[in-house]
């Protein structure tokens, strides 16, 4: 059965929402070519001028289709953008502190440098995303960051733990899986049950941060800052703790410690 674009974006959209779908389940109900998710329906010039007339209220750019447009440095400050499709779109240096970004399409979007502190991450799709140096420090994120590079990126008492409220829709957590976090800073993060198998954390600041019950299988840990990062429950096959900084805890309650590379 085929579906018109709006109406199978926003089934799509729905199912997003729920983390027991599998996320290439979705996908492949999704044509990524189409100009649903491909095309823009306003200029930068349209964007600009539309955040400027929210007149310090939160602009509303919900469900908007902006994908690969140029919105370098734009300001969208605690700006509404849920459903919003930003795939491919150029937000390198953009202002979404406080941003409301649940349910949006990043795929592949390049948002190096932006500032998303405090912004809300609920079930937003963000594979092969670019976060170099991104700030996202206090951020509220439960979504789907497999293959992004968030390389520098600081995450300081962000929220990335799963959502314990919805278990009968089953698990809804961040997923991190082969992702690049070397020498990211995630020093107080909540990361409990987050999916980060296969991960690279080299060089990373992981203090205090709580990995409790997280899939860490086949993760990079080498040369990461671990001084009291909670590993209890966390599942460390064949990942690789290497020239550890500090003194983690909860090691001898993780699974598989024993296939995990330690040296």
């Amino acid at each position: 059965m085929r579906y018109a674009a709006g109406t199978l974006f926003a089934l799509c959209t729905w199912l997003s929402t729920f983390q027991y779908v599998d996320a290439q389940g979705v996908m492949d109900h999704v044509d990524l070519q189409s100009p649903e998710m491909t095309e823009a329906e306003m200029t930068r010039e349209e964007v600009i001028a539309l955040l400027s007339r929210a007149s310090g209220q939160p602009a509303d750019l919900s469900s908007r289709r902006l994908s690969r447009l140029d919105l370098r440095e734009v300001d969208f400050k605690g700006a509404n953008l849920r459903w919003a499709r930003l795939n491919g779109a150029d937000l390198r240096g953009a202002n979404l502190s406080a941003a409301i970004l649940d349910s949006a399409w990043l795929l592949n979007a390049n948002l190096e440098n932006a500032d998303l502190t405090g912004a809300s991450l609920f079930s937003t799709q963000m594979q092969g995303a670019n976060l170099k140096n991104a700030i996202l420090k206090g951020a509220r994120i439960v979504a789907n960051m497999e293959r992004a590079d968030l390389t520098g990126a600081m995450l300081q008492e962000a929220d990335m733990a799963a959502d314990m409220k919805n278990q009968s829709m089953g698990l809804m957590r961040a997923i991190l899986r082969l992702a690049t976090l070397d020498d990211a800073d995630f020093s107080g993060v909540k990361a409990a049950r987050v999916d980060a198998e296969f991960a690279s954390f080299r060089g990373a600041i992981l203090d205090g941060a709580d990995f409790s019950g997280a899939e860490l299988a086949g993760a990079d840990l080498t040369d990461a800052s671990v001084a009291g990062c909670n590993f209890s429950g966390a599942d460390l096959a064949s990942a690789r703790l290497v020239s550890l900084k500090g003194d983690a805890v909860g090691l001898d309650d993780a699974k598989n410690l024993d296939e995990a590379i330690l040296e």
